[in-house]
């Protein structure tokens, strides 16, 4: 499973660090980080999430009010918006 992560969408609610300890608030910048996560474009930041992790990356999508966070599968189906 992977999950990606639009930063410029993010408005700083915070929401998906109470769901999944991998996003983390950076109040500097009013954004969310993902950590351990590589860059794939300007403001994309996508990485692998761990089996044991699955159902509260997929909660920390779920909870985003601007639909920032999106979870696909190793198929590269989108699970959540």
């Amino acid at each position: 499973m992977r999950i990606e992560f639009d930063r410029d969408t993010c408005t700083g609610m915070f929401q998906c660090t109470a769901e999944w300890d991998a996003f983390e608030e950076n109040r500097d910048e009013g954004k969310a980080d993902l950590l351990d996560a590589e860059e794939e474009s300007e403001d994309t930041f996508v990485r692998e999430v761990p089996e044991d992790a699955e159902f509260d990356a997929k909660m920390a999508a779920r909870v985003c009010p601007v639909d920032a966070i999106r979870v696909y599968d190793d198929d590269g189906e989108q699970l959540i918006p």
